[in-house]
């Protein structure tokens, strides 16, 4: 008789605005019987601590390292690296080196060669390394699925009020990011050109960034990305030779128009059509000619899914829907963003 799988022990690197997110839904899994154990948080702030502690009721270490292998603590088996992007490789690479998995939000680092260094230490370690694009895991896709494997033209906006966080980093690498990655998976191809203008509003670095992208396979995705915006909006429209997808992440609202089986507009004769017998033209197209399908956005829990598919992985060492190379490929899609935006920058 096999003995049953021991939990994976994880802790939270960080536990700031979005990682007492992931603490809470560790803490969740484990009392949901998901095989997993959240055994203490790291954070370099006494409040933060403290309030970790009183609400986790587990350790909390000013210093990531004391997650660590030593006398009076096991260690642990994996982690979520929740803190400033500029640490990223910092804090990951202790980990990868001590044989702890690691999943790092997004994005993997703040330079493609720093990403890739993750990367190769994850591989030469044999640790699993997974990046935080929580986008992948929004249910909508799954939805648009037949669309967007052919898409040809994806038009998105991401925008958001002004927060005073990841003020290390500008709005390509803090929220374009989340499209460059959703991008990249839907289509498929490389990136042939990028034209791109922005500027900084508030902070040093760049608020806000509009960019075109071209892709060897004749896709275009025009991506629009503001940090001092006065309402959030994230709203992604993906059309193709079979259809288009139409979703708004804030609303919860979507849809999916298709054209319907064995429909081929060449083969219509226009002129024939007796418009006086088709009776309402709009129910004549989109119910007959095409098909429209309303998307529920707001099923499931995109990061809960996330965090499960991380500890999925770190029991049967599968490899994670968003790897370390996907989180590269995210960022070397934000370099030539910025490299075209420096171009224009204004002064």
């Amino acid at each position: 008789m096999s003995s049953p799988a021991k939990n994976v022990r994880v802790a939270v690197v960080g536990v700031g605005h979005l990682g007492k997110h992931h603490a809470r839904l560790f803490q969740a899994l484990q009392k949901g019987g998901a095989g997993c154990e959240l055994v203490a948080v790291a954070d370099p702030s006494e409040q933060a601590r403290k309030v970790a502690e009183a609400t986790y009721e587990v350790p909390a270490f000013a210093d990531f390292r004391d997650l660590l292998p030593r006398p009076g603590f096991a260690g642990v088996d994996a982690v979520s690296v929740v803190v400033p992007t500029r640490l990223h490789r910092e804090v990951a690479s202790v980990f990868l080196e001590h044989g702890v998995d690691v999943l790092v939000e997004k994005p993997i680092a703040r330079t493609v060669a720093d990403g890739q260094a993750l990367v190769e230490l994850a591989e030469r370690h044999g640790r699993i390394l997974q990046v935080g694009h929580v986008e992948r895991f929004n249910p909508a896709l799954r939805g648009i699925e037949a669309v967007a494997r052919s898409a040809r033209y994806i038009e998105s906006h991401r925008l958001a009020p002004f927060t005073f966080r990841s003020t290390d980093i500008g709005v390509v690498l803090d929220l374009m990011i989340h499209d460059l990655d959703l991008v990249l998976a839907l289509v498929q191809s490389p990136i042939r050109s990028v034209e791109a203008f922005g500027g900084a509003v508030f902070t040093p670095a760049e608020d806000m960034a509009s960019a075109i992208i071209k892709f060897e396979n004749g896709a275009v995705a025009h991506l629009t990305a503001n940090r001092v915006a006065l309402k959030p909006l994230r709203r992604m429209r993906v059309f193709s030779r079979d259809g288009y997808a139409s979703l708004d992440f804030q609303t919860a609202q979507g849809m999916l128009v298709t054209k319907a089986p064995g429909w081929d507009f060449r083969q219509l004769d226009v002129e024939k059509l007796d418009r006086a017998q088709m009776g309402d033209l709009w129910k004549f197209v989109f119910d007959g000619l095409l098909q429209v399908k309303q998307l529920e956005l707001n099923e499931g829990n995109p990061l809960q899914e996330e965090l499960q598919a991380f500890l999925q992985c770190v029991r049967d060492r599968s490899q994670p829907r968003v790897s370390g190379r996907d989180g590269v490929a995210a960022v070397a899609a934000a370099e030539m963003v910025l490299a075209a935006i420096a171009k224009n920058r204004w002064e």
